[in-house]
């Protein structure tokens, strides 16, 4: 998981009581003359994947797959502490930005030669992330990325046909919007606690987040400075709340109410916004590609992959069940089954997933997707730029002097990282 609905938090006890729990579960006994496979699988997948498993075990006789599911909220620790206690399992689904931190420890057995079509017909962005020095380390499974949800008929009558492609005339509707939805409405929601709405706009600049080999932020670069200053100016122009995500009592409730009347998320809110919104709104939203500064503009590619962990001692069987799920018609019915975009190109072609207009931009949206640095500090580099965001937008920093702030704290979660490359020891 990386870039979908954010993780709620939980505290380290409960995350503890719960791994606690897990390992119990983790010992599964291998029955005489049949190969067991540990699979952990997290949120929605973990409860709905093993309803593929028959049909593995059919064509792989004397193999058996446990699957244990997870919640991601302890997902991410668990892992690290079966690592550490060597009680990994042979397979298990992972968040995209968890790539680099468990190849660093060496815990990912490294696609092998003879499973190389695997990674044929992939969104490159999302190949990247599971690749480290140019070797794929896990094979994406489902993937997502952000993109524009917007009110089509607020939009109407702020006088657009559809949402513009620059930012410039971004805006401009947007003033349109916020004069026509009127009272204390606004014209889009980008809630402070939140992350991922300024990496967004971050990743619409030419230079990298990060430079000198990712030991170092490089978030004053001119690119960035002008990304966050676009992100101010939404805040200080009034077109986006004071607000995070906490304040919010339900998004699609206060979407509908027009409270905003465009919001960045991805193909869990498709879902969401159908169950949960009358009939009679249907036709009055719409999803379309993100706005850059001189048109559609990047996002970050997420989802998930399927790790294989070199301690299990059941490569061949492992790695015929990450073949089995990435098999295109695989990939398709589990999208009919629990709704995720599939990793491989071809399976939306036979899932006919762009039939469905919300979810057709989806695909040209992951086709300009842009990998994030691969680092393990990334997710911690990131909260660290959230929390000087809010901070800049609420008048304490400049855009500039913001950047020089995200740098300085980015540079030393990125201590480590220099010296284990001044030692020759970093990836």
């Amino acid at each position: 998981m990386s870039l979908t609905a954010p993780r709620p938090y939980l505290d380290r006890r409960g995350a503890l009581a719960l791994m606690a729990g897990g390992a119990a579960a983790a010992c599964t006994p291998r029955r005489d003359g049949e190969t067991v496979l540990r699979f952990w699988a997290m949120g929605n997948e973990g409860g709905t994947v093993g309803q593929l498993m028959p049909e593995f075990e059919r064509r792989n006789p004397g193999v058996r797959v446990s699957v244990q599911p997870l919640p991601w909220t302890a997902a991410h620790e668990k892992l690290l502490t079966a690592y550490a206690g060597a009680s990994l399992p042979d397979v298990s689904q992972i968040g995209n930005t968890w790539v680099a931190e468990l190849t660093a420890i060496g815990a990912l057995s490294p696609t092998p030669p003879e499973a190389a079509n695997l990674l044929t017909d992939q969104f490159p962005a999302v190949l990247e992330t599971n690749e480290i020095a140019g070797r794929a380390m896990t094979t994406p499974w489902y993937v997502d990325t952000r993109l524009l949800f917007y009110r089509r008929d607020l939009l109407a009558r702020a006088g657009f046909d559809t949402p513009s492609e620059d930012w410039a005339e971004w805006k401009r509707a947007m003033h349109a919007i916020k004069r026509v939805a009127g009272g204390d409405n606004y014209a889009i929601l980008l809630p402070l606690n939140e992350f991922e709405q300024l990496l967004t706009f971050g990743l619409q600049i030419d230079e990298p987040l990060l430079r000198d080999r990712d030991t170092r932020g490089n978030f004053s670069s001119p690119g960035f400075v002008a990304a966050l200053a676009f992100y101010r100016s939404l805040f200080a122009e009034q077109l986006a709340p004071l607000a995070s995500s906490t304040q919010i009592s339900n998004v699609w409730t206060e979407f509908a109410k027009g409270y905003f009347s465009f919001y960045f998320s991805g193909p869990w809110s498709v879902g969401d916004f159908r169950s949960k919104l009358p009939a009679s709104f249907q036709p009055n939203w719409a999803t379309a590609g993100v706005p850059g500064p001189n048109g559609l503009g990047a996002s970050a590619p997420g989802g998930s992959s399927l790790a294989v962990f070199k301690s299990s001692p059941h490569q061949d069987a492992a790695w015929a069940l990450v073949r089995y799920l990435s098999e295109p018609a695989v990939q398709t019915r589990f999208n009919t089954i629990v709704g995720d975009l599939p990793a491989r190109q071809s399976a939306w072609d036979i899932a006919g997933v762009e039939r469905d207009p919300m979810l057709a931009p989806f695909r040209g949206q992951l086709a300009r997707a842009k990998a994030v640095p691969k680092v393990p500090e990334w997710e911690r580099i990131v909260t660290e730029m959230q929390i000087v965001a809010e901070r800049m937008v609420r008048g304490e920093y400049t855009p500039e002097t913001a950047a020089a702030e995200i740098d300085r704290r980015a540079d030393r979660l990125l201590e480590k990282r220099r010296w284990m490359m001044e030692q020759g020891r970093a990836v």
